[in-house]
């Protein structure tokens, strides 16, 4: 779930760059991309990554 909200965040990154939109401070399109980082990271991490599986009884 962390890989896909983080390629959103990469594509909002991306547009925000291309179109050359002009944001405040905050919402530039390198903070994005950093936003978009943390949150592959923290998929990679494991963090997010399935949702909790049953363990099967013998």
């Amino acid at each position: 779930m962390l890989a896909i909200f983080s390629a959103v965040l990469f594509f909002i990154a991306f547009l925000i760059n291309a179109a050359d939109i002009s944001t405040n401070d905050t919402f530039t399109s390198t903070n994005v991309m950093l936003l978009g980082l943390t949150a592959l990271a923290l998929h990679l991490a494991g963090i997010g990554s399935a949702w909790p599986v049953p363990r099967r009884r013998r």
